[in-house]
């Protein structure tokens, strides 16, 4: 009998990591879960994960090693295994140095740039990468891509697994086209001026999915679509004048792949990310029972809309972004995370958050920071996020120290 896969879970707290843990509890013949790591703002679901799963390490962005500890000892004597004492790892580098050991799969649900250093890791560890944190791949970039041997990033994102499924279909020559479809958010249909004055609270109520504060947000604004789209062009190297986004409402529809002889093969299940996330762990294999499937005995119907670009202009700034590569990315990725917050903390507009997003982008190409956006290495990458997210603060008119960490953001708790 084949050992189960022995599985680096990065952010295990949050909506990926929370999930992931389901689709190995149900297939323990198939996974195990051997080290953890999450940012630290929920150490008793850490610590209960942890025992349940009966991990070798533990690791935690911030924090001390003595409560993580005292977390998990709580955790073990509550369940009746008061002796056991996982490996404990504090501090900044503790998911890096997670990555870097040899596993068989490294999920990484981590949330925002921060997933960078272990996604490198992960790679040059030689390690498969199912990866769910797309901001690593998007600011890192070629970084990224010159590290992955061919085959080794299995992506997570419901959009680009489905892509992957459907690249199945035919040959790299034979596509014309990927087609991303999108939900279209809480405000799919409103003009730009309508919102203006939305607030948080509507924007993080999403008809499809359940996700954290920042991606819920993103999905709103689409610019979760512009990093997609970002995403897309990186894992399956199509030009961006290739790759569109089409508004799907219903979220049954993943993605889709047109091929050169006018076919376009889709693939299509409820709303879950169970089974991407089950595909990454078992790529290329797939997870029987991973997740519901479509009913077809019922009927209904499917939408799907063109993209108001004027309403939601995210997109097309992604895309002029994506293509200048460089350290673009990293700008477009972080000013937006600084924006997300601070509306979320009810200092800006809706609307004010793709604003200086490209206002920020725009400085950036005037030589703002004093980097040259055609340099890309990994200190280049952390001084433009740095850069964008104070200019991002600056435009906003909010104190320099008025941002918040993106560790509570949205996957990683």
């Amino acid at each position: 009998m084949t050992a189960p896969r022995a599985v680096t879970l990065l952010g295990s707290t949050g909506s990926i990591g929370t999930q992931a843990i389901e689709v190995v509890l149900a297939n323990p013949d198939r996974f195990a879960v051997t080290a953890l790591s999450a940012g630290g703002g929920n150490l008793e679901l850490l610590a209960e994960q942890a025992v349940r799963l009966r991990v070798e390490s533990v690791a935690v962005a911030r924090g001390s090693v003595e409560e993580v500890t005292a977390a998990i000892g709580g955790a073990a004597a509550a369940a009746g295994c008061p002796a056991y004492r996982p490996e404990v790892l504090v501090g900044p580098e503790a998911n890096a140095i997670l990555a870097a050991r040899p596993t068989d799969v490294v999920l990484n649900g981590i949330t925002g740039s921060i997933g960078l250093a272990p996604t490198l890791a992960a790679l040059e560890a030689g390690n498969t990468l199912a990866l769910a944190n797309k901001e690593s791949l998007i600011i890192g970039g070629p970084l990224v891509r010159a590290a992955a041997k061919p085959g080794q990033i299995v992506p997570v994102d419901s959009e680009h697994s489905a892509i992957a499924q459907c690249l199945r279909a035919g040959s790299a020559g034979e596509v014309r086209r990927l087609v991303v479809t999108a939900s279209g958010g809480p405000f799919r249909g409103m003009a730009r001026e309508q919102l203006h004055e939305v607030t948080p609270e509507q924007a993080l109520a999403h008809p499809t999915w359940a996700m954290g504060p920042v991606i819920t947000t993103n999905s709103a604004t689409l610019v979760n679509k512009g990093l997609e789209v970002i995403e897309a062009h990186l894992l399956f190297d199509i030009p961006f004048d290739r790759i569109e986004v089409v508004v799907h409402p219903q979220s049954v529809v993943h993605s889709m792949v047109e091929f050169t002889d006018g076919s376009t093969i889709a693939q299509a299940s409820p709303p879950s990310m169970l089974i991407p996330i089950a595909l990454g762990l078992g790529w290329p294999d797939r997870v029987p029972q991973a997740a519901p499937a479509c009913d077809w005995t019922r009927a209904t119907t499917w939408e799907f809309f063109p993209l108001d670009h004027q309403a939601f202009p995210a997109v097309a700034l992604a895309k002029q972004v994506g293509g200048a590569g460089g350290t673009f990315p990293a700008v477009y990725n972080a000013a937006n995370e600084e924006c997300v917050q601070a509306f979320l903390g009810g200092r800006i507009r809706f609307t004010d958050i793709v604003e200086t997003i490209a206002r920020v982008v725009e400085q950036h190409a005037d030589g703002g920071g004093g980097i040259d956006p055609s340099d890309l290495d990994v200190d280049a990458v952390l001084r433009a996020d740095s850069w964008a997210r104070s200019q991002a603060r600056s435009v906003l008119g909010l104190s320099d120290n008025g941002g918040t960490s993106n560790l509570e953001g949205g996957t990683q708790a």
